[in-house]
């Protein structure tokens, strides 16, 4: 082989090695530029949802103390009333100082401290971590029902799954944006909570018979881009199903595959 052809075979090898390197360091530079993106994203993300999980904790704590004040106010004052009345028709008339009367007063005080008691618990500020959100939200409707005489009721179907507390905390905090909603606005009568478990996912359907609204024109302030921004948070898919004078229904989707607490 004459030496030109040996420089020429030298000088073609040596770009041969040069492109495959060049072209090596940009898929290395691509794929690190993408895998930083990942991190960064993922990164955000769960600050994202640490931040919305906080203020979650903030929000449900207020309106603990919300419910807390309205059952202090609108039961236990009550309760309370009747029986300072009655204790002041027996001091003001001897006669009526018969047992059945002290034992109705009786009756309210150990009522009242009772209900005293169930406050108490409530006003654990840790509840929602302690409880799932399917027992809690069942209590918030007790006392709705108690208090608004509205007719409320939850349904669970398929065995029941123990998820993230993180994430329960989230779905709990969306169900009371849902129940705050149908309170405001919807005039509804009924408030109904569905849940349904399955291998795959848990399907949560809160429905009203209110007066409903266009979606169309449901505004950010309406409270249903939150919930959907929560959802999504921990991957669960959102939808919003209303109509005029017929009530509106929400649904959470919630998949199981990565969220069942260890």
């Amino acid at each position: 082989m004459q030496r030109e052809e040996i420089q020429l075979l030298i000088i073609s090898f040596s770009i041969v090695v040069f492109t495959l390197l060049i072209t090596l360091l940009t898929i290395f530079f691509f794929f690190q530029k993408k895998k930083s993106k990942f991190l960064m994203d993922k990164m955000e993300t769960e600050l994202l949802f640490q931040s919305e999980l906080t203020k979650s904790k903030i929000e449900i704590k207020e309106q603990t103390l919300t419910n807390i004040s309205r059952e202090l106010h609108d039961n236990i004052g009550q309760i309370l009333s009747v029986a300072l009345m009655q204790m002041n028709i027996l001091i003001e008339n001897e006669e009526e100082c018969k047992k059945e009367n002290i034992r109705d007063i009786k009756e309210l005080v150990n009522k009242s401290l009772n209900e005293i008691r169930m406050l108490a618990k409530f006003s654990n500020g840790d509840i929602q971590l302690q409880s799932n959100f399917i027992d809690t939200v069942a209590e918030d409707l007790k006392r709705i029902t108690k208090l608004k005489k509205i007719k409320c009721d939850v349904t669970v179907k398929g065995t029941i799954i123990n998820l993230k507390k993180e994430h329960e905390i989230i779905i709990y905090r969306i169900l009371q944006e849902a129940i705050s909603n149908i309170l405001k606005h919807s005039h509804s009568e009924t408030i109904l909570i569905n849940i349904v478990f399955s291998k795959k996912n848990c399907v949560i359907k809160v429905i009203d018979s209110g007066k409903g609204f266009d979606i169309q024109k449901c505004t950010k302030g309406a409270g249903i881009y939150n919930m959907k921004t929560r959802a999504e948070l921990i991957g669960a898919a959102f939808k919003t199903s209303s109509k005029k004078d017929k009530g509106t229904e929400l649904t959470i989707d919630y998949p199981l595959l990565e969220a069942i607490e260890n």
